[in-house]
């Protein structure tokens, strides 16, 4: 199956295009955090976190801040803490999806 990161499909610009939203399906419990892929309109991203009091949230977006290369408080949480779809904001980015994830997973 083709994976795409396109705009649109998995992620989106929100606001004044400083930020990105993000469309992730997480799978706690991975041996190591990973992209895996695209899982029907999301971003499949395993977490080396179990999905207990909150572990595998905060180990999500610290890898997504290390990712993107911004500082963890311009990862945000907009919803799904407690299930596997998460949206997530990303403040200034210093990559596009696209170009991030183009050779990942």
């Amino acid at each position: 199956m083709a994976r795409s990161f396109a705009e649109g499909r998995t992620w989106r610009h929100a606001g004044a295009e400083a930020s990105i939203v993000l469309e992730i399906h997480a799978q706690p419990g991975a041996k190591r955090s990973e992209v895996a892929g695209v899982h029907v309109d999301a971003v499949r991203i395993r977490i080396a976190a179990p999905a207990i009091e909150g572990k595998a949230n905060a180990a999500l977006l610290a890898f997504l801040a290390e990712i993107f290369g911004v500082p963890r408080k311009n990862v945000t949480l907009i919803r799904g803490a407690h299930g596997r779809r998460k949206t997530v904001r990303i403040e200034d980015p210093a990559l596009r999806p696209d170009r991030t994830w183009e050779d990942s997973g």
